[in-house]
């Protein structure tokens, strides 16, 4: 038996290593696998990211319309939203969403 495994031995560890290489090349650290979940990681974060930007884009516009010039009617649309606040001879409806 020992002398198969010499006169085999080349063929023995060529095969190992093709197995070692195949099966590092598709799982591990840096495998194909990992390459799909590291490419859908950077999707879903490319995502947030634009979400977040146009987050921040929209917060920025609305503190200029309160600290540049400031913008009545916006002024006037967030006490309306935020205090309920009518002007006089107004009626004021209050619409509730019925989450069922």
């Amino acid at each position: 038996m020992l002398s198969k495994i010499k006169k085999n031995y080349f063929l023995l560890i060529s095969t190992f290593l093709i197995l070692y290489f195949f099966f590092n090349l598709l799982d591990g650290e840096r495998g194909l696998f990992s390459y799909f979940k590291k490419k859908e990681i950077l999707l879903n974060l490319t995502k947030e990211e634009a979400d977040l930007r146009n987050k921040i884009k929209d917060l920025e516009f609305k503190n200029s319309l309160l600290s540049e010039n400031l913008d009545l009617d916006y002024v006037e649309t967030l006490l309306r939203e935020k205090f309920l606040f009518g002007k006089e001879g107004e009626t004021l409806y209050i619409i509730k969403k019925n989450d069922n």
